[in-house]
């Protein structure tokens, strides 16, 4: 599910599933868990850098959780990924050289540092399906993109190519093929530092979204309530998913 290599103070972590197009199933998320727990115990660790294999860094969660989502069995505030990153004793560089869409995207969203690809496409489609936005994203992706960005992609579900967030607050984006050079070279540069200096410093700067995906969750929560129930958003789902 996920592949985990330490090496001079970097963890790379992979989501290492590109025939589902490393969707966040029930699977994937416990081995994530797993991950940033063995990541937390290694005092040697400095920095994280997350990326996928194959064409797509995450296309978010599969057509079956969510129809789970639809009908009861799992409560959308189970969904709660983003805080693995945002709570990593360390920062997490997200390197999304493929394509990333709803949770997928919002995942990479929530690290500390964020490369796109120029030719990829990126974007939040919950509303596509006929819900809200889960995952912290309506207050995370302020936090990245400008919310001017931000709230017209989650109204209107648009993917964009890379290129075009290149003003709108994501770190770097580049040639897909440079996406993860740059991010090990960026990583490199904060393994060089103290572990106690850099988690400090961690705690520090993502406090404020730290602050904000916890206070996401019940507004979305009663949002998914609302319009996750809906005979609209499970015939969406089982016929406009995009695998």
């Amino acid at each position: 599910m996920v592949r985990l290599t330490t090496s001079d103070g970097i963890a790379e972590l992979t989501l290492a599933q590109p025939a589902t197009s490393n969707a966040l199933d029930e699977d994937m998320v416990h081995a994530l868990e797993q991950a940033f727990e063995a990541i937390d115990r290694d005092r040697n660790l400095r920095v994280v850098v997350l990326t996928g294999d194959g064409d797509t860094f995450s296309s978010g969660a599969p057509r079956e959780l969510l129809l789970r989502l639809t009908r009861g069995d799992v409560r959308p505030s189970d969904i709660l990924l983003p805080r693995l990153l945002l709570g990593c004793a360390v920062p997490v560089v997200a390197a999304m050289s493929g394509h990333a869409t709803g949770g997928g995207f919002a995942l990479g969203l929530a690290a500390d540092i964020v490369l796109l690809a120029e030719e990829c496409r990126y974007g939040f489609t919950f509303m596509n399906l006929g819900f809200t936005p889960g995952m912290g994203t309506t207050r995370l992706c302020e936090h990245v993109l400008s919310p001017a960005v931000a709230h017209e992609l989650l109204y209107t579900g648009e993917l964009r190519r890379g290129r075009e967030f290149s003003r709108s607050g994501i770190n770097h984006v580049l040639p897909r093929a440079e996406v993860v050079p740059k991010a090990l070279d960026i990583a490199a540069r904060i393994a060089s530092k103290p572990r106690l200096a850099i988690e400090a410093l961690k705690r520090t700067l993502s406090l404020t979204r730290r602050q904000a995906f916890e206070a996401s969750i019940t507004s979305e929560s009663f949002m998914h309530q609302i319009t996750l129930g809906t005979a609209g958003a499970a015939r969406r789902i089982q016929d406009d998913y995009v695998e």
